[in-house]
């Protein structure tokens, strides 16, 4: 939610169109992953050093504006509005309603604010709104535009989860910026809800299905204060513990190396330590770990949780090493087979057999670690600039927190992790020498 005392100040909105009416009637309607993610929202924040206002059309967003209608055209979900189909299950009227954007001015530089804004203050360059009761009329998707003092831009996108997870939102940018640069689109979008359906002969048998029901029927966790803390990691330092580790776990990926020094770090953190398991559900992007793999421009939810544990003494004596080897051999067993048995489970829990169940709380009780190393949000260029920095929240997070593992603008094995956490932990985290070690750059992370 927005901050009291904020230096964003939303100062005009406006509705941009595509620039190709979709035929009348058209409707698309939301898959059974689509409607498992309802309780979450998702936003992303992209910096540039552009100065928008250099444009001689700022005020109307100029050729950002332009293009924005060009991408809008061959995304009709994306101007559309939510509806109830005769099931009572979602789905959008594209109905060229257009998409909401927000300009808004930050008041202080692009530098400043990435040095002292917090994850709280950084939540400001976004919309954060929830589905209303009749969102007939209500834009799904919206943008908003923040221009920094002294030059500097960061685009804010938000929508529900069910519309996109991170890697549809990320494309859905980048189509946006290519179209701006006038080049051709590298993943066009591709809508086929139906493409993830339940089986014929389902199997809801599997670890995955079991993790994913036990989800279902978890309590909602004791409401805590969270507070968010982004740390940039070099090429060179994540190559050097991948070395480190070589020995234990020579096949480590950066992500397994990531998750596993951070959850042993939340678990140090955690007071009191009367917990003797400890789990970390696991997720990631499934596209291109299927047989037949779908296009990168599927349209929707493609995301798929695990969840992998351990016990206090295996952690504390096996160490940081440890962790990461029994992540990397958990992703080792998440096989296509996993993946399917979710949906059909999924499909097997709807009302009446036609209805699908209330969504329920994915990103969590549990602390959950999101693998988001092939997103692909530094080739979100405009003109020949890649952003600065890209950051993703995750809407309706609690329990025991959040962390996502990010590419990051430098090339090579260089990662930035993002991590929500109940505040102590965070404050915790952040001077914690088994990460403080790996001499990361601390952004939009306040005090820390």
């Amino acid at each position: 939610m927005p901050n009291s005392k904020t230096r964003v100040t939303v100062h005009s909105k406006l509705t941009v169109v595509s620039d190709t009416p979709v035929k009348p009637g058209k409707t698309y309607p939301l898959s059974v992953l689509d409607h498992a993610m309802g309780f979450h929202t998702l936003h992303i924040i992209f910096y540039y050093r552009y100065n928008r206002l250099d444009d001689k059309n700022s005020s109307d967003l100029g050729r950002l504006r332009q293009s924005l209608s060009e991408v809008l055209s061959q995304y009709p979900p994306v101007t559309g509005r939510l509806i109830s189909d005769d099931q009572g299950n979602w789905e959008v009227r594209c109905n060229d309603a257009g998409l909401r954007v927000l300009k808004a001015k930050v008041d202080c530089s692009l530098d400043e604010w990435l040095k002292s804004a917090d994850g709280d203050e950084e939540k400001d360059l976004t919309v954060w709104e929830e589905i209303p009761d009749d969102p007939k009329v209500w834009s799904p998707y919206r943008v908003q535009m923040n221009d920094f003092d002294e030059g500097g831009l960061a685009i804010g996108l938000s929508c529900p989860h069910m519309y996109a997870d991170p890697t549809c939102a990320t494309t859905f940018m980048n189509s946006w910026t290519e179209f701006y640069r006038r080049v051709c689109i590298s993943h066009n979008p591709f809508f086929h809800p139906p493409g993830l359906h339940g089986r014929t002969n389902p199997n809801t048998n599997t670890e995955s299905a079991k993790y994913y029901e036990a989800k279902s029927r978890a309590k909602p966790p004791s409401a805590v204060k969270m507070s968010t803390a982004t740390f940039r990691f070099s090429d060179r330092m994540i190559k050097k513990c991948l070395l480190e580790i070589q020995t234990h776990c020579p096949d480590a990926t950066p992500f397994d190396m990531l998750a596993a020094l951070f959850w042993s770090s939340v678990i140090k953190a955690k007071t009191p330590k009367n917990t003797q398991v400890h789990n970390l559900s696991i997720c990631m992007d499934f596209r291109k770990r299927m047989h037949a793999p779908l296009p990168h421009g599927f349209f929707g939810n493609a995301l798929h949780f695990s969840k992998v544990s351990t016990d206090l003494r295996e952690s504390e004596e096996g160490g940081f090493e440890y962790m990461t080897k029994i992540i990397h051999e958990h992703l080792l067993t998440i096989d296509e087979e996993e993946y399917w048995s979710v949906i059909d489970w999924l499909e097997s829990q709807k009302e009446e057999g036609t209805k699908y169940a209330p969504p329920f709380r994915m990103y969590g009780p549990e602390l959950t670690c999101v693998n988001m190393e092939d997103v692909s949000a530094f080739a979100t260029m405009i003109e020949n600039m890649k952003p600065v920095h890209v950051s993703y929240h995750i809407g309706n997070v609690d329990g025991e927190g959040l962390i996502l593992v990010l590419p990051s603008p430098e090339e090579g094995l260089g990662r930035t992790v993002m991590v929500t956490l109940p505040e102590d932990q965070t404050d915790k985290l952040c001077k914690d020498p088994s990460i403080l070690r790996l001499e990361p750059t601390m952004l939009v992370s306040g005090r820390c």
